[in-house]
């Protein structure tokens, strides 16, 4: 079973082809820019924002889980929103994505969270078969509206 903890500030060489694999899966660009502010809102102790990395016992990494605070107004609580969820692609299919959601429900229960969220493609079948073993997909649907 992989190794499961919080990324360091050592970790960047470890972190970052895994969020680079998380884009290019989604199909999405990144500029350093980017990879920068992601990477500083996971060490900036003000910003309730936190990566898990899956690590092999050889230290090489497998999966990340990228997890932050979201207000419910509904429940008048705060839960806890997976951000991301990625494994690499030879890493799949070894329960490394339960790994890491597992992880993440352990630190919401932890801090006396009701619920962990998340949203993933609807085309994206192998993943859905996993969180389907957590629960039902909702009825919900997003929207994105851009401002520009």
């Amino acid at each position: 079973m992989p190794t499961i903890r919080l990324a360091t500030q050592a970790d960047r060489a470890l972190w970052e082809p895994l969020f680079d694999g998380y884009a290019a899966f989604y199909q999405t660009p990144l500029t350093d820019q980017t990879r920068d502010t992601v990477w500083g809102w996971i060490h900036d102790p003000a910003n309730p924002f936190w990566c898990a990395l899956a690590l092999s016992d050889d230290g090489h990494p497998l999966g990340l889980a990228q997890y932050q605070l979201m207000h419910r107004s509904l429940g008048g609580s705060m839960v806890c929103y997976l951000s991301d969820l990625f494994t690499t692609p030879e890493a799949r299919g070894q329960g490394i994505g339960r790994a890491l959601i597992d992880h993440v429900l352990a630190f919401a229960r932890d801090r006396g969270l009701p619920n962990v969220r998340w949203l993933t493609a609807e085309d994206n079948m192998t993943a859905r078969q996993l969180y389907d073993t957590y629960r039902p997909r909702t009825p919900f649907i997003l929207y994105s509206a851009p401002t520009t």
